[in-house]
């Protein structure tokens, strides 16, 4: 692919970029409907970019479906069988304690989504978190410390989300040889205390019981499953062309900097497919601690806005948490927590 972009493309590019992480905080009509915002977004930077193929349309079409049918079977199922989810959890808490219950909640989903892949962890954590008695406040905080977990133990393996395919798919041959646990073995001593971290702070908000035997959620109406399906398709095929469209100007801006730069660049997966940048960044050429850098950022970004994961974009759509709620929570503690992972990268490695 030629990459080759003329100043009026890189200018718009940049826009679109820009747009995409600020207009649907200032503008509360883009912000309600933050899936047809994005595709708009995409459409606009694939012509900008001249890069319309048949397999790309082929493609945004095709991949959303996979997601978004699991959206709507396993919504259907907790609609049918919510009730016995709900006694369960209520069962576990008052086994454990509340504070203990988010805790191994948080951690299970975390550990688990590179096996269940992050779209079953996330559709488990917002039935779940759906019936917590927590104000809305403490249910965002919650929903997006589970976000981060199940975003950050999904790319331990190559089934939990498309950023650990890739990559070992990049890597397989010489010098890696990357097999199924070559990312376990890679990251695992730094992805799975950032599980445990957010697990602690799910932990936090545990102060009172959060579930009441007599209670229960009132199911969701037939339209209501199939809207959230529709609107993580819409959201997904959003993601393959804002990925697509923004490609040149990432290869182009990102392609030569120093793997501290690219650290802190890779907040762009914030807004832009995660996917996307993996496959610009790694290369079987890079030593091992440059994959550790860029990989842990990846990940991390990934949660600080609604449409860097899957996770984030399938809960907050279950649970109904604008851009704004969710920025105020994540914010914060993901450039926190960033900023403490690439002090200790850069004096361990």
């Amino acid at each position: 692919m030629n990459t080759a972009l003329s100043l009026w493309q890189t200018i718009c590019l940049s826009g679109v970029v820009l747009a995409a992480l600020f207009i649907p905080f200032l503008f509360k009509k883009a912000e309600e409907e933050l899936e047809i915002f994005l595709f708009v977004c995409g459409i606009i930077a694939v012509s900008v970019s001249g890069l319309w193929s048949g397999h790309l349309l082929l493609e945004a079409v095709k991949e959303p479906v996979m997601i978004s049918a699991a959206v709507l079977i396993l919504g259907f199922l907790f609609k049918r069988f919510g009730g016995g989810l709900n006694a369960f959890v209520h069962r576990a808490e008052k086994s454990v304690g509340p504070r203990w219950f988010l805790f191994f909640f948080a951690l299970f989903l975390g550990l688990c989504s590179s096996l269940i892949t992050a779209i079953i962890a996330a559709l488990l954590a917002a039935e779940v978190i759906k019936g917590l008695r927590l104000d809305e406040r403490q249910k965002v905080r919650l929903t997006v410390y589970v976000c981060f977990a199940v975003g950050l133990g999904a790319v331990l393996t190559p089934v939990g989300e498309p950023l650990s395919t890739i990559v070992v798919a990049r890597l397989r041959g010489e010098p890696y040889h990357a097999g199924f646990f070559f990312l376990l073995q890679l990251l695992g001593w730094w992805i799975v205390p950032g599980v445990i971290l957010f697990a602690a702070l799910a932990a936090r908000l545990g102060s009172c019981a959060l579930t009441d035997g007599q209670r229960s959620v009132s199911p969701e109406t037939n339209a209501a499953v199939l809207s959230r399906a529709g609107k993580v398709y819409l959201f997904v095929a959003a993601l393959i062309l804002l990925g697509e469209g923004l490609k040149p100007l990432a290869e182009r801006t990102i392609g030569h900097l120093s793997r501290a730069v690219l650290y802190w660049i890779n907040t762009l997966s914030a807004v832009l497919d995660n996917a996307t940048l993996a496959s610009i960044e790694i290369q079987p050429s890079l030593p091992s601690d440059t994959l550790v850098f860029l990989l842990v950022s990846l990940v991390l970004a990934g949660g600080l806005l609604i449409p860097g994961n899957i996770p984030n974009i399938i809960c907050a759509s279950k649970l109904g948490i604008k851009s704004r709620d969710w920025a105020c929570a994540a914010v914060p503690t993901g450039l926190l927590c960033m900023a403490v992972y690439f002090v200790i990268l850069m004096w361990v490695l």
